[in-house]
């Protein structure tokens, strides 16, 4: 599979399928998205003008329940944290997502990252989240998690959570423009663990 950065928390997944998870700020249009997963309804996180950039005709959407009156429809599966379910033929996990000590993302609002199974990797997009006791359970092969600090975590507490969990490879997200500096990766480096490979793509 290939995973690409547009920026932010705007990631492209080419595998035998087009995934995206939270288009935002998309130059072209494309409109090759089998998949657009959305974990919560921000505006970095849900752009309907550039939803408008990469949908086609018979692209599905995942989104949170808590969004349902905003995506609606057909061609939409709705999870609830927690909940579980197959689309388009990959195992798809809603996690919670959440902050711990601030009062953007709060529990109760309903919020998730997905763990989404796709070319026998589990791969774990976190959505805006503090390291929490949901997310500390997780098992993954690929993760990618915000380090910019101020709405989630930032590299330091970003980086304890990778390096509990343990994935193979790690993406940080969610730094350089709206928050968090361009040299958060590197710093995001440096903390993890020998053995998790860190793979910069902002």
């Amino acid at each position: 599979m290939e995973i690409s950065i547009n920026c932010h928390s705007s990631i492209r997944i080419a595998s035998d399928r087009i995934i995206y998870f939270d288009p935002f700020q998309i130059e072209e249009e494309s409109h090759d998205a089998d998949i657009i997963f959305i974990t919560h309804d921000h505006y970095d996180h849900f752009s309907v003008e550039d939803i408008r950039k990469i949908e086609k005709e018979d692209t599905v959407y995942v989104i949170p329940d808590c969004m349902y009156n905003l995506l609606g429809g057909e061609n939409v599966v709705v999870l609830q944290p927690k909940e579980k379910a197959v689309v388009e033929g990959l195992d798809v996990y809603a996690v919670p997502s959440y902050n711990v000590n601030k009062a953007f993302h709060p529990l109760e609002k309903g919020y998730v990252g997905y763990l989404v199974r796709i070319e026998d990797k589990a791969v774990y997009v976190a959505g805006d989240c503090d390291m929490n006791e949901d997310n500390l359970k997780i098992r993954c092969d690929i993760a990618l998690v915000p380090i910019g600090g101020k709405y989630t975590m930032d590299y330091v507490q970003a980086a304890e959570l990778i390096n509990r969990i343990r994935p193979a490879l790690v993406i940080p997200t969610h730094y350089g423009t709206i928050t968090g500096s361009k040299d958060d990766g590197e710093k995001f480096r440096k903390r993890i663990d020998p053995g998790i490979e860190v793979e910069l793509k902002i």
